[in-house]
């Protein structure tokens, strides 16, 4: 294990039966009040790959993904929950272990080719990374890769997103 993982895993916290009964969550305030532990893993995240647009998922997406955006000098894009957006939208529907969900991005938020780098805190069943990159590609753009702060390997989620560069900080 790195040092970096080593001090992600100190400040995340666990919190059983969050949000239903027998859910694990992985609270990531802790690491995000940590000024040095969350710069950090946007240091580390924004050195990963040349990007032109760096796409957050909601919502603890945007919390990662603006910083290494500004980090890295890209773009931020937000991808957001159907009917969140005021403009014009591309959306993409996935199945989730207790019902669907539909996902927007603008229709207007990539150049033809942009290079775009995705990020979110956790990799779960890997349903809405694998929505993202999909809406991303259908917008024009091209995936350079998806940055995860933490994956939950015995969900296997990695393995609905092969064929791209998926990085993890830390896989538990």
């Amino acid at each position: 294990m790195t040092d970096l993982s080593a001090l992600i895993l100190d400040r995340i916290r666990d919190v059983p039966d969050y949000p239903k009964p027998g859910v694990l969550f992985k609270d990531i305030s802790p690491l995000l009040a940590d000024h040095a532990a969350f710069a950090a893993v946007v240091d580390e995240v924004a050195g990963w790959h040349p990007a032109d647009k760096i796409v957050g998922i909601e919502a603890r997406g945007f919390i990662l993904a603006a910083p290494v955006a500004y980090r890295a000098g890209a773009g931020f894009v937000p991808v957001r929950k159907k009917g969140k957006l005021p403009s014009e939208t591309l959306e993409e529907s996935y199945d989730l272990e207790y019902g669907s969900a539909t996902i927007e991005v603008h229709r207007d938020a990539f150049n033809q080719g942009d290079r775009v780098l995705i990020v979110d805190d956790v990799l779960a069943t890997g349903g809405t990374a694998e929505a993202t990159v999909e809406l991303v590609r259908r917008a024009g753009a091209e995936v350079v890769g998806v940055a995860m702060l933490m994956e939950l390997a015995f969900l296997k989620g990695r393995e609905r997103l092969t064929g791209v560069d998926l990085r993890s900080l830390v896989i538990v």
